[in-house]
C-alpha cells in the first residue's frame, strides 16, 4: 500500500556552484524571496527582520488569481543548512542545504519541500482535492532554477 503522507510531501532538488552561507543569505532574507519564486505568487515582501532566525514572524504580499498577504513563521532553522516557515495553514515550505565539491570548488545541494502532512486528516484531503501537490511541485520546479541563478550571481560578485 502507497505511504498517503508522499502525497502530501513534494519536494525536487540541484545543485548550485555557490557556497551553502550564499544560498542561505537568500533563502533567510524574505526580501529576496520574490527574486527566486518560481510560482508566481510571490509579489513582495511587506513586515520582518532583515535575516529570518527561529521564530521570525515576516509578511508577504501574494497573488494567485486575487492578492493577498500572508504571514508566516520560522519554524525550523539551522544556519546554513536548514530553514522553514509556515503561515496560518499547517503545511511547510523547507529548504535543506548540503555543502557539496564542484570540481574543487564549494558548492551546495538544495532540497527544497513543500510539506502539508502537519494537516490533521480533514486538511490533508482538502489539500489533495485542491491539487496543492501538483501546483507546489511545479512551483518548486521553477524556484530551484531562480535559486541556483540568484546564489551562482552573487557569489561570482
Amino acid at each position: 500500500m502507497a505511504d498517503p503522507t508522499n502525497e502530501l510531501r513534494v519536494s525536487a532538488s540541484t545543485t548550485i556552484a555557490a557556497p551553502p552561507e550564499t544560498v542561505f543569505a537568500i533563502l533567510a532574507d524574505p526580501r529576496q524571496h520574490p527574486r527566486i519564486d518560481g510560482s508566481g505568487t510571490v509579489r513582495g515582501s511587506i513586515s520582518g527582520p532583515e535575516r529570518l532566525i527561529l521564530g521570525s514572524r515576516f509578511a508577504m504580499n501574494m497573488r494567485m488569481g486575487a492578492p493577498y498577504l500572508i504571514r508566516n513563521k520560522v519554524v525550523e532553522h539551522e544556519e546554513g543548512r536548514r530553514i522553514a516557515w509556515k503561515h496560518l495553514g499547517s503545511h511547510r515550505w523547507r529548504y535543506e542545504l548540503e555543502p557539496v565539491d564542484l570540481a574543487g570548488q564549494p558548492g551546495t545541494r538544495v532540497t527544497e519541500t513543500w510539506d502539508a502532512t502537519y494537516y490533521p486528516a480533514i486538511g490533508r484531503a482538502v489539500m489533495k482535492r485542491l491539487g496543492m501537490p501538483a501546483r507546489n511541485r511545479r512551483g518548486i520546479e521553477g524556484t530551484l532554477p531562480k535559486l541556483k541563478a540568484a546564489a551562482e550571481a552573487d557569489a561570482g560578485a
